[in-house]
């Protein structure tokens, strides 16, 4: 095991200086350094040669790595497997978790205009604070604004919107993030509609320090995958079936289901992906093969087709959300999620098939009312943060003090949301937002 001290005696090697116990790895000896000896640079350089050139070391870090590619195969499967089974959650976000850097993780969304959210699935985090945060805490978040404008995909951190040591100060940290040992959130937008964003999130305690580039390295590895899971299993309810019959129950889909092989030859059809090959409109069937009508779409479905076929983690960004156009205008998307191993495996092995591809109807990308109202008066982030505190807590006291920022900063916004809006109080500003939303929900 590496860097344990291998012993004869107590524990010990059979050095009699316990400065110098021998470290084993493989068949390799080390000293260990003593305390007034010479640093760590110099005891590498000086071992460097009886490995011959570094060789063993780089032998070892492929070792290490091919356990870190193992893990993370293993990782994206249960994020798959986690279409089918929504049982299987929790334990693959435990191990996000864990590969990210981090003590918890979460699926949830938010409503940033109506201080409103669900979690759909979690981890680490106690059920107290998870209700305490909704109930409470969400509109002191200084988040919650800026995770609505976050770029799909795109990891951010509480430094990505805001000083740290200012996040350090305010109510939401003291109450809610100190308590439970947290010291930041790594987290990106998965689907946003015009009221909520999807999010998934991985907490880091004290222990793990603040979010770093690895962490956003890794964050990035897996989140297509994740977001690919996500919006294929919000297009049907398998949480009591078996994958023994995710045929069966596919034929029984609103959406349209084709399975394919690696060259995009179509195995299996549901009755609605039927339906799309008889219009032969945006998809037709071409000798047997899954095409689309646009060639650079047919390009990219092909693509998605082959990496699905050599298995989870090569179909990668690949396909997460292909769009189709039909001759009448209307919008459509197609998911593709990978058949080639996991629980999903037992799906494609009966029908030969490397993909399932969901077709669906596109949803109307309408913005939200936060970001229509930034557009609309050119509002920063900060600002927009202000106004919708001051809609939801009022004063500029009391706004200061959630917010953790001084009451003169509260009021340096302020001014400058009344000079943008024109709005002459605070009850306009709420007048506002109101008719912002209601405009929206109409």
């Amino acid at each position: 095991m590496f860097g344990r001290n291998v012993s004869q005696r107590g524990g010990m090697c059979p050095s009699c200086d316990p400065a110098d116990h021998i470290y084993f790895i493989g068949s390799m000896r080390f000293p260990r350094r003593r305390a007034n000896n010479q640093d760590r640079t110099g005891f590498y350089n000086r071992y460097r040669k009886d490995l011959r050139g570094g060789a063993f070391l780089k032998s070892m870090d492929r070792f290490i790595r091919m356990g870190v590619e193992e893990n993370f195969t293993d990782l994206i499967g249960g994020i798959y497997d986690a279409t089918l089974d929504a049982t299987l959650w929790s334990p693959v976000l435990a191990r996000a978790a864990e590969f990210v850097g981090g003590s918890a993780a979460a699926l949830f969304s938010k409503d940033p205009a109506g201080d409103s959210g669900d979690v759909y699935y979690q981890v680490g985090i106690d059920s107290y604070y998870q209700k305490l945060y909704f109930d409470k805490y969400v509109s002191l978040d200084p988040t919650t604004t800026g995770h609505f404008f976050a770029e799909v995909e795109q990891p951010v951190a509480i430094a990505d919107f805001m000083p740290y040591d200012r996040f350090l100060e305010t109510r939401f940290y003291r109450e809610w993030v100190q308590p439970q040992g947290l010291v930041d959130f790594v987290s990106a937008a998965l689907e946003k509609s015009m009221t909520s964003v999807a999010m998934f999130g991985v907490f880091r305690h004290e222990r793990d320090g603040i979010v770093d580039d690895e962490a956003r390295r890794r964050m990035r590895l897996i989140l297509p995958h994740i977001r690919r899971a996500v919006l294929i299993g919000r297009l049907f309810k398998l949480e009591q079936a078996e994958a023994a019959s995710f045929a069966d129950i596919l034929d029984g889909l609103s959406a349209g289901m084709f399975l394919v092989d690696g060259r995009g030859a179509i195995v299996h059809a549901n009755r609605a992906a039927r339906a799309f090959l008889d219009d032969s409109d945006f998809l037709s069937s071409i000798g047997g093969r899954l095409t689309a009508r646009d060639p650079h779409v047919d390009r990219a479905l092909r693509d998605v087709f082959a990496a699905a076929d050599l298995g989870d983690v090569e179909i990668g960004v690949k396909g997460i959300a292909v769009p189709l156009s039909a001759r009448t205008g209307l919008g459509y998307v197609a998911h593709v999620l990978p058949l080639t191993s996991g629980d999903r495996r037992r799906a494609g092995i009966a029908y030969a098939a490397a993909a399932a591809v969901f077709v669906r109807k596109a949803a109307l990308e309408t913005p939200s009312p936060p970001e229509v109202i930034a557009k609309a008066y050119n509002l920063t982030p900060s600002e927009l943060r202000v106004l919708h505190a001051i809609v939801e807590i009022g004063g500029v006291p009391e706004v200061a003090a959630a917010l953790g920022i001084a009451a003169t900063t509260v009021k340096t916004h302020l001014a400058r949301l009344f000079e943008k809006t024109g709005a002459k109080r605070q009850a306009d500003l709420v007048k506002l937002v109101a008719g912002f939303s209601g405009l929206l929900v109409g």
